[in-house]
């Protein structure tokens, strides 16, 4: 189990190690738009992972691809959809422009 941290709304919420961001959110009740499915084709997941990146899955290409066609992707960015937890706490903040 992992603690996620989601902002602005500051939800914390315990999740199995292993489980997709997205579906993270989802179970601790957190609003995040989903448009493909969890295939990396919309970008409408887009959000920063404010601390602990490390403890989370590394960028694949179709991740990669999708973030550079994405307006306001910085260092920060990740698609929740394509993005596992790792072990260690992970800090995240829901992005209002999606």
């Amino acid at each position: 189990m992992t603690t996620l941290t989601i902002l602005p709304a500051g939800i914390t919420f315990d999740a199995p190690a292993g489980t997709t961001l997205l579906q993270a959110i989802k179970d601790a009740g957190a609003a995040i738009i989903s448009k493909c499915g969890g295939k990396a084709e919309c970008g409408a997941c887009h959000l920063y992972v404010q601390e602990g990146r490390k403890s989370l899955s590394k960028v694949q290409r179709k991740e990669n691809e999708a973030l550079d066609a994405i307006i306001g992707v910085s260092s920060k960015s990740r698609l929740a959809c394509q993005t596992t937890l790792g072990e260690e706490p992970v800090t995240i903040e829901l992005l209002s422009f999606v």
